[in-house]
This record gives structure tokens, sequence and C-alpha cells, in this order.
């Protein structure tokens, strides 16, 4: 089953994808229990997903999909995790060495880090460029969403607790404006690094949630990533160093997974840091993973005034104490 949030004439909904069109899930509950949200959907389980059995089977209240705008499955994940250097190949055209051993599985574990909620957009949707950045770039990524809580599962017990899967794009900034007359200290780079994850609508996801029933195997899914057209980056997720199990549990042990969450596990080779070939005012980034669909984006144009917080601040005279923080 194909969950969706959509907007039709302002009102934001929640529907079902089919191939005769978008089926509204609120208007087709005939029964006491009313589902208003996808997050509602995953919060209210089983009894929930009777429910859409019905809606689904009566089809009371059909749209075009055409008609509505496609938002983000959740519009405002309670959790947003994103997956650092989770393809070998992308380690690599990075310029880093994969890990300890020639395995890049082995003595090592997963890299998790926090996003805010308000990077996440929908599909067709304007990603705007922020002012701290003159360098934006593209990365497709198998999202996981959580379906029940999730508290130190094994590996072999994570697949459960999975919702289903989604078309992730990790926009990303590759410099940041604030270098310039910058002291230098210890982890700047890496702070550089994970400041360019958190700008507003760097995260489109969708265009809807497949539910985890539809996937056998996610380890198996193509994706395939297009800028104008051109294919920029191909791979598929067998190529993970972890897999979804494995990712999802070595989260969950770290913190508590709850319905809506959103894991995105990673990106391959491909992108256009490595290469030179960044992003674009206007560039069209259409990212497609197999039985999940294609998210369609276009990037906005770059300010006419950047974010240079450090432009009017007088270097340190010699002997002054640094800076903390």
């Amino acid at each position: 089953m194909k969950l969706a949030s959509y907007m039709l004439d302002k009102t934001v909904s929640c529907g079902i994808v089919t191939e005769q069109g978008l089926i509204d899930i609120p208007s087709g509950c005939t029964g006491p229990i009313r589902l208003h949200s996808v997050k509602e959907i995953l919060m209210r389980g089983r009894p929930a997903l009777d429910i859409l059995q019905q809606v689904r089977d009566e089809a009371r209240h059909v749209y075009p999909a055409d008609k509505v705008r496609f938002l983000a499955p959740v519009p405002r994940p309670g959790k947003l995790i994103g997956l650092a250097g989770n393809y070998a190949k992308h380690i690599i055209e990075g310029g880093h060495k994969l890990g300890l051993s020639d395995s890049p599985h082995e003595n090592t574990v997963p890299r998790p880090f926090l996003m805010p909620p308000t990077v996440v957009t929908g599909t067709q949707s304007t990603i705007p460029w922020p002012a701290f950045s003159r360098e934006v770039d593209y990365e497709i990524e198998l999202g996981v969403m959580i379906g029940r809580h999730a508290h130190a599962v094994r590996p072999n017990q994570a697949l459960d607790c999975v919702a289903g899967y989604l078309v992730g794009n990790d926009i990303s900034a590759r410099s940041v404006t604030f270098k310039a007359g910058r002291i230098e200290r210890p982890w700047d780079e890496f702070f550089d690094w994970l400041n360019g994850k958190w700008a507003d609508g760097f995260l489109p996801l969708g265009p809807w949630l497949v539910t985890a029933d539809e996937i056998a195997d996610p380890q198996t899914l193509d994706m395939e990533l297009r800028v104008n057209g051109e294919i920029r980056q191909k791979a598929c997720t067998r190529q993970m160093i972890f897999s979804v199990a494995e990712v999802v549990s070595f989260v969950s042990h770290l913190m508590t997974l709850e319905p809506g969450d959103v894991i995105v596990t990673g990106t391959p080779h491909g992108v256009g840091m490595a290469d030179g070939r960044l992003l674009q005012p206007g560039d069209r980034i259409d990212a497609s993973i197999t039985h999940l669909g294609t998210l369609v984006n276009t990037l906005g144009v770059a300010p006419t005034d950047f974010y240079r917080p450090l432009q009017a601040v007088p270097e340190p005279r010699a002997g002054a104490p640094p800076t903390g923080g």
C-alpha cells in the first residue's frame, strides 16, 4: 500500500495512492476511528491497517493524482536521522579510507546524526538555496520510516519495526560562508559538514510511503538520480555497508525510535562534490528507487547576499585569549 500526505484546495489530508487515483482516507472512515494523517495511522498500528483495507475497497472519494500537491508522508517527523558513509565507493570518492581493515564493515559501526525536522519537504517543491553556502549538492538515499516503538532491538527484529520505505534526497551544502576570518579550531570541518545538512527544505522525502509488506527485501532496490535528465548516481541498496536491519538496530540502542521517525540510510557514489559538478540554480533533480517512485525537485535561486557573520569582525589582537563555545 502507498500512503501519502497531500494538499487539495489548501486542505491537508492523507490518502492511498492507487492506479485509479488518490483515495482520501479521512472521508472514507465510517467507524468510530477517524484517521487524519499518516503518522496517526502508524501510531494506531494494526487496527488502522484494517480500516485502510476497507477505505481502499470502498474508495468513496478518489482524486486524480495530478490534481493534488503531494507533501512528505510525515511532514514533521519526531526524529530524523541521517547516516554518514554507508557506501564504500562514496567514502572513497570523498577522499577517505574505508576503515580499519580491507572490509568497511569490519571493526566499525554506523555513523548516525540528527537533523532538524524543518529540513523535510515533499516532491515537486523548490529547494531553497541557503544563504550560508555557495555550493549545493545532491544525495539520493533510501528512507526508512519507523512503525512501532523500538528500543535496543536486535538486527533480526529490526525490520518488524519498519512501517515502510520512501525516497530521500539529502541535499547538502558543501561549503560554508563563515570560514573567512575564522580562527580554526579542532572539529571545524566536521561541524561545517554537519551544518551543511540542516538548511530548510534540504531533505525531500516521498513521494509517498510504501508499506513494508510490499518490499520483500530492502537490500535489493535499484537507485538512480538524474540532474536535468543526466544520470549522476546509479547504485543498488545491496551495496550498503550496514543493512537497513543493522542500521535500525544500532540506532535503537542509541535512542528509542517511535512511529513516524525517519532514517535515511546514506548515499552511494556519484555526488557532485566528487567531480565538481555541483547543483546550479534552477536544476531539476529526479531521485528514483525501484518500487518506491520518483522524487522531483528544483533548486531555487542563489541568494544575492550571503550570510557572513565574521565579515565585520576585526582580527584578534596579539595575546588575546581564544574564544570558546
